[in-house]
């Protein structure tokens, strides 16, 4: 395990022991880390991660918590927060560069300001470019590697530039699962700033009347088969409403689990459990979890996501 005092020798962020992690999640679920750690920049959260790496203690890296289900009992390791201080954006000539704790909403409107097109889709997308960037995240036809040029990465302790024909992007996935994105470089073309802010406002507009934005939640939690929709499946099979517990299928959107309140991780486990099976048996369909499931047992995880 870490040595506390060795890391407060070198961290210029914040450190925290047995912090609960329920509030840093969109999902509003999750027990305590061990450590909890905010850097206080990129080159702070290269520092920290060298340091875990070569004392061989687990960590998961939350961006700002969406797209995540954590334990009850939390996690057994380090916690990093970027979102609040690794969030440089900025533009150099022709490129747009946003570190990992940028905040996606952020990052679209930051250009469409510019009159750059081609992120616009992603406005409704919780999270942050680091998690985007390695779940290749995406909506409405568009996802995030289209206008990517390369990812600053660390990777086995050496800050590394990939090239996205180099990332090995594909759906929902990318070849940076092992890596710590550090910064994602884009180039956008131009566009007319009106028509962009129209097309943001449209698809804000879809997303507040298609998704349950009422009740905490972690997005989408299965991926789409092929050929098919993942919502459409959960419906079909009638667990559209179904409850365990606090945790909901969303009525309104069958791919999206909600917290009506006090759900615990267990009961929306519990849900997730029951629609692989059910899709299964109904249509020949294995649904594939899109939320990261951390802190739970290699068993439990191998019933939820294999």
């Amino acid at each position: 395990m870490i040595i506390l005092n060795e890391v407060k020798q070198f961290l210029r962020g914040e450190i925290r022991i047995s912090e609960p992690l329920a509030k840093y999640t969109s999902f509003r679920i999750g027990g305590p880390a061990d450590y909890y750690v905010e850097p206080a920049d990129k080159e702070d959260l290269v520092g920290l991660v060298r340091y875990i790496q070569t004392n061989q203690v687990p960590f998961f890296i939350i961006g700002n918590g969406s797209n995540v289900l954590i334990s009850d009992n939390g996690y057994r390791g380090i916690v990093i927060n970027l979102e609040g201080r690794v969030n440089r954006l900025g533009v150099e000539g022709e490129l747009v560069i946003a570190e990992a704790g940028v905040r996606t909403p952020r990052f679209v409107d930051f250009c469409i300001q510019r009159s750059l097109a081609g992120v616009e889709m992603l406005v409704g997308i919780p999270g942050t470019i680091g998690g985007a960037v390695i779940m290749n995240a995406g909506a409405h036809g568009g996802q995030i590697s289209d206008h990517l040029v390369e990812v600053e990465v660390l990777r086995e302790g050496t800050v590394v530039r990939v090239a996205k024909d180099r990332a090995e992007f594909t759906y929902r996935r990318s070849g940076f699962a092992r890596d710590v994105v550090l910064e994602a470089t884009f180039r956008l073309p131009r566009g007319n700033r009106e028509d962009l802010m129209r097309r943001r406002r449209e698809l804000l507009v879809h997303r507040g009347k298609t998704q349950p934005l009422n009740f905490p939640n972690s997005g989408s939690m299965f991926k789409n088969p092929p050929g098919t929709y993942a919502a459409k499946l959960i419906e079909d099979a009638g667990l559209k409403g179904l409850r365990r517990g606090d945790a909901q299928i969303s009525d309104l959107h069958a791919n999206f689990f909600v917290n009506r309140g006090r759900a615990t991780a267990e009961d929306v486990l519990e849900l997730m459990q029951i629609a692989r099976r059910t899709v299964r048996d109904k249509f020949d369909v294995v649904l594939e979890p899109e939320v990261k499931l951390v802190g739970f047992s290699a068993k439990l995880f191998e019933e939820v996501a294999s």
